[in-house]
């Protein structure tokens, strides 16, 4: 951080002196303490800091209303650095410097350029103490590509981007979504404090929502908005979990979420914070897959909250109304009701709470126009709502098809995003995968389809085939960051399946290993998260034993974590 502060003050002296523009351009008076030189601004004379040590936060504040100004002048970056003395606790305690921060944060220009500018100078560091503990801060994992303070600024960056037409285009949701805000400085200052308790040791959410309380109410903010920003900084990454490892299409994990959420306003705040944080982590985290996650998310808990927490809808009519509309459609399609419900029949309930309505009247189609000699079924639709291709396998069911299926998809250089697996009463099952090419970009060519599908088929074909050698290359992070594998059940009171959470290496072959596993242990898997954090794999499944129980025995529980730890860890 030093060497890019003293690397700035040179370009700007360089161009001062070299090209002299300064010798062609008026003084053009700002205030008392500053004016304007080639639209670059400056101190009035070098004793302003020392007299009014104010205007070491006025300076950013007049950028930001006059946005003809380039920046501030060699000369005056210089004495900012030398004044930062004068930013002690007396400074900070101001109510007329308290003011004039908040302000800067509520002026909807220029929020970006300034709070960078005043991080380079060590403003941000000297007025909020324990911003400076995030200076330059390295977070040493496979994702973060940024140091904390440069994350930080990158997300606020994000959020003012939700805020301008111009950029509507990249995420027009979100801009929808900020536009219902009331007050976008305090998303602003939640994420300034999200991470600002990196480092401290113990969890940096509770830590920092500390921080951000003490900071807010010092600023004489209302109680409602200390709480809201505080709420924020505590919460930051419940969204970003739930989407990402919960099963999103049960609604006692939606009830659950939307009750630790409490109103629309924080639904709000909360889902921008959210996105732009994971965009702000590493360019190659966003995905349309996450994307859609999100919204799917955010769509579920509005409406939950709308409807009121203490009157939450009966699975019953959920499935009822998934049925409702996915038969009004396909009867528009030209299908006939009891071929319909012909395939219906042959699903379980929870079926229609797993799958969209898309995604359940491609099903309803498939399944009805195969006979037995076509199993297994193998179809792949490229582009789904989710951004991903999606896979769908219909056969008998046999307890190595999930593992089979996988092995084959990640030798064939797929990744697999989400996986759910379905059992029919008649012993038939249907498994879905979410897939992106290996590089996260979609599926896109007809001859890649085919041949997908094909290879799939006759894999599935041959009962007795194991040669399953995967040719994706090993990530070169992995064996930089070697990640010790780490399994956790979670058996949640209201949920049907024991949950297996994983956290391992991204390795070749992983959810295929896994598979096998639960196919030597007569494992039943319904449904399977897939997540990949840079070169970390943090997987969730849903299991039980193969009559449907759940998992509760500690010994069992031991053997199959120790059999998924011996598998993944082998030739390692």
């Amino acid at each position: 951080m030093g060497l890019e502060r003293l690397n700035e003050m040179l370009l700007q002296l360089f161009r001062e002196v070299i090209y002299r523009e300064h010798e062609q351009c008026d003084i053009v008076p700002i205030n008392s303490h500053f004016q304007s030189l080639c639209d670059y601004i400056e101190v009035t004379d070098e004793k302003v800091f020392e007299r009014h040590p104010i205007a070491l936060l006025e300076i950013f504040s007049i950028q930001q209303q006059i946005p003809r100004l380039k920046g501030i002048r060699a000369s005056s970056i210089r004495l900012i650095r030398q004044n930062l003395h004068l930013i002690d606790d007396e400074f900070r305690q101001s109510l007329q410097v308290n003011k004039l921060f908040i302000r800067i944060l509520a002026q909807a220009p220029g929020i970006t350029h300034q709070l960078r500018r005043m991080n380079r100078y060590g403003i941000l560091a000297a007025y909020i103490p324990a911003f400076a503990n995030i200076v330059g801060r390295i977070q040493y994992d496979l994702f973060h590509i940024y140091t904390v303070d440069q994350h930080t600024l990158f997300l606020i960056r994000n959020l003012r981007r939700f805020a301008l037409d111009k950029h509507n285009d990249e995420l027009p949701f979100c801009n929808d979504v900020f536009r219902l805000i009331r007050k976008p400085e305090l998303l602003y200052l939640a994420a300034l404090f999200h991470d600002i308790a990196k480092g401290k040791g113990g969890d940096h959410s509770v830590l920092g929502e500390t921080d951000a309380s003490n900071f807010c109410r010092q600023h004489q903010l209302t109680e409602h908005d200390t709480e809201l920003v505080a709420w924020l900084v505590r919460n930051h990454l419940v969204m970003s979990m739930t989407a990402q490892r919960k099963d999103l299409s049960d609604p006692n994990v939606i009830h659950k979420f939307a009750t630790v959420v409490g109103s629309l306003e924080r639904l709000n705040y909360l889902y921008l914070l959210t996105v732009a944080d994971i965009r702000a982590t590493n360019p190659n985290m966003w995905n349309a897959w996450k994307d859609s996650l999100l919204k799917q998310l955010y769509s579920s808990t509005h409406k939950t909250l709308h409807r009121g927490l203490n009157n939450p809808v009966e699975k019953k009519h959920t499935i009822q109304s998934a049925q409702n509309e996915a038969y009004e459609k396909l009867i528009k399609l030209g299908m006939e009701k009891p071929t319909i419900y012909a395939v219906w029949r042959m699903l379980e309930s929870d079926y229609f709470l797993r799958y969209s309505l898309d995604e359940i009247v491609w099903h309803t189609i498939a399944i009805s126009s195969s006979t037995a000699s076509d199993f297994p079924l193998v179809f792949l639709r490229p582009h789904d709502q989710r951004g991903s291709a999606e896979i769908f396998l219909y056969t008998e069911d046999k307890q190595a098809l999930f593992y089979q299926s996988t092995a084959l998809l990640d030798q064939l250089g797929l990744t697999i995003l989400d996986a759910r697996i379905i059992t029919t009463k008649h012993g038939l099952v249907l498994n879905s995968y979410q897939i992106l090419e290996q590089s996260g970009e979609p599926v896109l060519d007809l001859a890649r389809e085919h041949d997908i599908c094909i290879r799939l088929r006759k894999h599935l074909l041959d009962p007795h085939n194991t040669n399953f050698q995967v040719i994706r290359r090993e990530d070169r992070q992995v064996r930089h960051f070697p990640i010790k594998p780490e399994i956790n059940f979670d058996i949640e009171p209201q949920c049907l399946y024991t949950v297996l959470e994983l956290a391992a290496a991204d390795r070749p072959g992983l959810l295929s290993k896994v598979g096998k596993v639960f196919s030597d242990l007569k494992i039943q898997l319904h449904l399977a998260k897939i997540t990949t954090v840079g070169s970390r794999a943090e997987d969730i499944f849903y299991i039980s034993e193969e009559d449907s129980h759940k998992i509760e025995s500690d010994l069992r529980k031991q053997e199959i974590k120790q059999r998924i730890i011996n598998s993944i860890t082998q030739n390692s």
